[in-house]
């Protein structure tokens, strides 16, 4: 029986740094450890409203740390821990390691730009706004402790909302000035400026050209420099003017799929609340210490982001930057050596295919022997041994150093993560995974799993600060009494409302004042939130079934390859079809396999690629239980992603799914054409083109077991002859298994050495070996039966030679 929770075990691996205090100040509260078999519990007389099990007598937690009130304060703790301690780090060109700001610096300098902005005009208080429009660097967070240490209000600006929601911003925040990391940011307002009348400055933080500043002189918009404004009050530098606990800290606008962006007002005490609800969960297995280094990378314009940094500088640890370039962070990683590794589904997707990738290039003994290592890594977390110094970790010592080899913990949220992949990194790097769900209006967070946790399959804990219920959702059959409903939640951490929107902030915020998520959820035997499906987003097929879409997404898109798929039915229609995104490395390495000429967009227009991605994904859907109606009948293979760039996700990498059905509006209808044609013809429903005998779903599946190895078809009929195989592959399996036992003892030393990461780990296939496995699996016997003839014969010899 597979144990649900455990108690973490100790081992050598030394903790970075000292103590921040986390530990000790839980005990002061008296949380004790969270129940992992009872981790929230039902309020009496409430009507199911739930809380962490941590709350005592109802009391929600708020701050966690006595007087540390606002983001202001947390940044003042930090620094009183670390005080010189690197704080802000960056490289200033490629290849050049990492330069470090102190804690004491970071404050001087903010102090600095703050009181150099009050100096140019712009007063402290709520009613300046402070607009940023940057990528994530030691600038921005000048100007964000500017703001908190003189209680202005940040408004970030980034790339993905587009001009015309930027200039949307300016406008209803009626901003007066934007700091810009570059001209080229700035250029973009600029074009705009004749329709924002109160925009009237701007601060560089690089350089810029004589012409760009000609231009605003033309417009009237004065130019600054950010270290002149810093140098306007190296004499006179003003003392702090420090927010209250209620006053507004940013106002965080959030792209949605249409219309206007909405900006979320957050407080500092919704942060600072949120804050101490995560660590009333977790901080029982897991504290920040001041040694911890932390990369960033995911956009400071998002709550995540900042969310994530105030635990950081709370600390007293240091965070450094990536460089800018998404092709350059891997190297970022190695130079920086992080403990924090910050992630999101899609990146942790795309580094498990290109680690696997990777290894399977590297034959098939390397292959079986980092199989076997990440498989008794998996049984050591089962046990609670969680570690990077074990016997089998010097086997994956090279795959590790692809993020710097010192991960510790890291963290997920904003789409769902496959479990296998989860275990995969926790094995991998020897880490605790982390995986949060939430919102912006939620300050971030909703619920965080724990780390003793083992089980899979939902999003954790509520936070220590909240209270949840779930609400009816008729539409989608969703009874609160049958333990489902929509996530509904309440507390300090709930955002203040849309700015200069009552009507959006209404719909968000019930007259209970519980926040109403969007998403239907239901809580497990143990406890756990598990979302389950969107209330938005769904359509109603012709027999009248209504399909959420994101929830048969989720599942799709855990099939090997698949990196993203856009399911769509129409009301007219009594079925699904899809478009399928696959991942790069994945279909590159099934190329090489298969022998295909050409480009990927040549292949993903093969109907032979169709076929075997369609098998695949009625694999999954069978797993995955899904009904006849939520299984998509007919696939589209696009070869170019669903990006933020062109335009099809929103900035937190969320389908545009009204954007995506009209872009693609044509290719689908023709999908359902096709599936008409081959009803008249007499084809099968669920077949993808192909041979009118049916073979298509034989070929399809014998595809899908030549990519997947040896994966169980018991089930399928269209696999002729496969009960056999596997009866007679058993018969054999100790014979199979004691010569793999001799080819790997006598391979070992050799492929032990070979790397899994390095310039591999960015896209450069090892051609000389994929050509020399290619070659051994052509000479092998493709019948089964005479490749286990084959094998025993070679045992028998080897047998005779050691007599």
């Amino acid at each position: 029986m597979q144990m649900t929770s455990v108690e973490l075990k100790k081992h050598k691996t030394a903790l970075p740094g000292e103590s921040s205090g986390c530990l000790d100040r839980r005990e002061a509260l008296g949380l004790g450890k969270l129940d992992i078999q009872n981790q929230t519990v039902e309020l009496e007389n409430s009507n199911g409203v739930r809380v962490s099990s941590l709350v005592k007598d109802g009391n929600l937690t708020t701050d966690y740390y006595e007087g540390v009130e606002t983001l202001y304060d947390g940044f003042q703790r930090g620094l009183n821990i670390s005080k010189t301690a690197p704080c802000l780090g960056w490289r200033p060109k490629p290849g050049e390691p990492y330069k470090w700001l102190s804690y004491e610096q970071v404050y001087a300098r903010a102090r600095l730009f703050g009181s150099g902005l009050i100096k140019n005009g712009f007063p402290p208080g709520q009613e300046t706004f402070v607009g940023v429009y940057s990528s994530n660097r030691v600038g921005w967070v000048l100007a964000e402790q500017a703001a908190n240490m003189f209680s202005m209000v940040l408004v970030p600006l980034y790339d993905t909302l587009g001009p015309d929601a930027c200039k949307y911003i300016c406008n209803q925040v009626e901003l007066k000035f934007v700091i810009c990391d570059n001209e080229k940011r700035a250029a973009v307002l600029l074009e705009q400026v004749d329709e924002i009348p109160s925009l009237k400055t701007f601060i560089i933080m690089e350089t810029f050209s004589d012409e760009f500043k000609e231009k605003c002189a033309e417009k009237g918009i004065a130019l600054y420099r950010f270290c002149d404004i810093e140098k306007d009050a190296e004499n006179d530098m003003l003392d702090p003017v420090p927010p209250k606990k209620d006053d507004l800290c940013t106002i965080c606008y959030t792209s949605g799929t249409t219309g206007n962006p909405k900006g979320a007002m957050l407080s500092h005490g919704n942060f600072m609340t949120c804050a101490g609800g995560q660590l009333g969960v977790i901080s029982d297995v897991f504290e920040v210490r001041t040694g911890d280094c932390y990369i960033s990378y995911l956009p400071l314009a998002h709550v995540y982001e900042r969310f994530a940094q105030l635990n950081i500088f709370m600390h007293g640890a240091r965070i450094g930057f990536y460089q800018g370039d998404p092709k350059l962070l891997l190297d970022d990683l190695q130079a920086l050596r992080p403990t924090f590794f910050p992630c999101v589904p899609r990146v942790m997707t795309r580094i498990y295919s290109r680690v696997n990738a990777n290894v399977s290039q590297k034959g098939r003994v390397f292959k079986r022997i980092f199989d076997t290592a990440i498989k008794a890594k998996k049984k050591e977390i089962q046990k609670g041994i969680i570690r990077n110094n074990g016997p089998w970790d010097a086997l994956l010592k090279k795959a590790r150093m692809l993020t710097g080899g010192n991960v510790r913990i890291m963290t997920t949220g904003a789409a769902p993560i496959s479990p296998e992949i989860k275990l995969f990194f926790k094995a991998l790097f020897g880490c605790v995974v982390v995986e949060g769900y939430g919102q912006t209006e939620s300050s971030t967070l909703t619920s965080i799993t724990n780390p003793r946790d083992l089980s899979d399959g939902h999003v954790g804990c509520i936070i220590s600060c909240i209270q949840v219920k779930l609400v009816d959702v008729p539409d989608l059959q969703y009874f609160a009494s049958n333990g489902q409903g929509e996530v509904c939640i309440k507390g300090g951490s709930v955002f203040k409302g849309y700015y200069k929107d009552e009507e959006k902030t209404k719909e968000a915020i019930d007259e209970d004042g519980y926040l109403h998520s969007g998403d239907v959820g239901q809580f497990l035997p143990n406890g756990q939130l598990k979302i389950v499906d969107r209330v938005k987003h769904i359509f109603k097929l012709s027999q009248g079934e209504y399909v959420a879409p994101e929830k048969i997404e989720n599942e799709y898109v855990r099939t090997e390859g698949v990196a993203q798929i856009f399911v769509h039915g129409d009301s007219l229609q009594d079925c699904c079809v899809g478009i399928v995104v696959l991942d790069e490395d994945w279909l590159k390495a099934l190329a090489a396999k298969k022998g295909w000429e050409g480009e990927s967009k040549d292949w993903c227009e093969m109907q032979e690629l169709n076929d075997l991605v369609f098998g695949m994904l009625n694999q999954t859907a069978k797993l995955a239980q899904l009904k006849g109606f939520e299984q998509v009948k007919i696939i589209h293979i696009n070869h170019e992603a669903f990006s933020v760039e062109n335009g099809l996700l929103t900035p937190t990498f969320k389908s545009k799914r009204p954007v995506v059905r009209t872009r693609f509006q044509d290719l689908l209808d023709g999908l359902y054409v096709k599936l008409a044609e081959r009803k008249k013809q007499g084809g099968e429903k669920t077949a993808t083109a192909a041979n009118q005998n049916g073979s298509a779903s034989a070929a399809a599946a014998a595809n899908v077991e030549e990519v997947n190895g040896n994966a169980k078809k018991e089930d399928d009929p269209a696999v002729e002859g496969e009960e056999n195989a596997k009866e007679v592959k058993d018969e054999e399996k100790d014979t199979v298994q004691e010569e793999d036992k001799d080819e790997a003892k006598a391979e070992g030393e050799e492929e032990e050495g070979n790397e899994v990461g390095g310039e591999e780990a960015q896209g450069e296939a090892g051609n000389e070996e994929n050509e020399g496995d290619k070659t051994k699996e052509e000479e092998e016997p493709e019948n089964k039966e005479e490749k286990v003839e084959k094998r025993k014969s070679k045992r028998v010899k080897r047998k005779k030679v050691q007599q």
